[in-house]
């Protein structure tokens, strides 16, 4: 067993890094990573940032953040060859109501439905049943108001979707001009 141990410590830590994320199931912590390669967690996201410049530069791969989580994914560029390769139909469609209301947990996160609903104007529970079986959104606790709603926040599976490496990712959030301006009703006006 020592034998093994001295072959593996002649091995460069991207290799091992990189095979402990290809045989994970899921994703992982840096500090999980680091137990198994004996390593700092600190040294882990050293080698995991370069593992990803590496990635984005060179390989088909890619890593993917998620709630201080990693795990290695395909290139989201490469998206069209893998569903032509497996023979999967071009990725399910998304309605404008299922955009709009992943665009308010993607920002607001964790929101509850209420406050899905204040920001879009209707009910959103056919959308939210509809993004919770698809698996963009999960359940992640309730909130303090009253009722304790249940909060939703994105999931990686979400961040697959859209091909976003990490929620930092996304585009910054900004109100177009027209919404800023005075509102267009006057009824209600000092």
């Amino acid at each position: 067993m020592s034998e093994n141990l001295a072959d593996t410590n002649s091995i460069p830590v991207e290799k091992r890094l990189e095979a402990l994320l290809f045989v994970a199931s899921g994703p992982v912590t840096a500090a999980q990573l680091a137990d198994a390669l004996n390593l700092t967690a600190s040294e882990v996201e050293i080698v995991l940032k370069k593992l990803q410049a590496d990635y984005e530069a060179n390989r088909g791969l890619a890593l993917q953040w998620h709630g201080g989580r990693v795990q290695i994914t395909s290139a989201p560029v490469c998206a069209p060859d893998i569903e032509r390769f497996l023979g999967l139909e071009a990725m399910q469609r998304l309605s404008k109501a299922a955009i709009e209301t992943l665009a308010i947990v993607a920002y607001r996160q964790p929101i509850s439905r209420p406050g899905i609903d204040s920001v879009r104007g209707v009910s959103s529970d056919g959308v939210i049943k509809n993004l919770l079986s698809k698996g963009l959104i999960q359940e992640v606790g309730r909130g303090e108001g009253p009722g304790r709603p249940i909060l939703f926040s994105t999931t990686a599976d979400f961040l697959q979707h859209f091909g976003l490496a990490s929620l930092e990712q996304l585009p910054p959030f900004e109100l177009p001009e027209s919404e800023i301006s005075e509102p267009r009703n006057n009824i209600l006006k000092d």
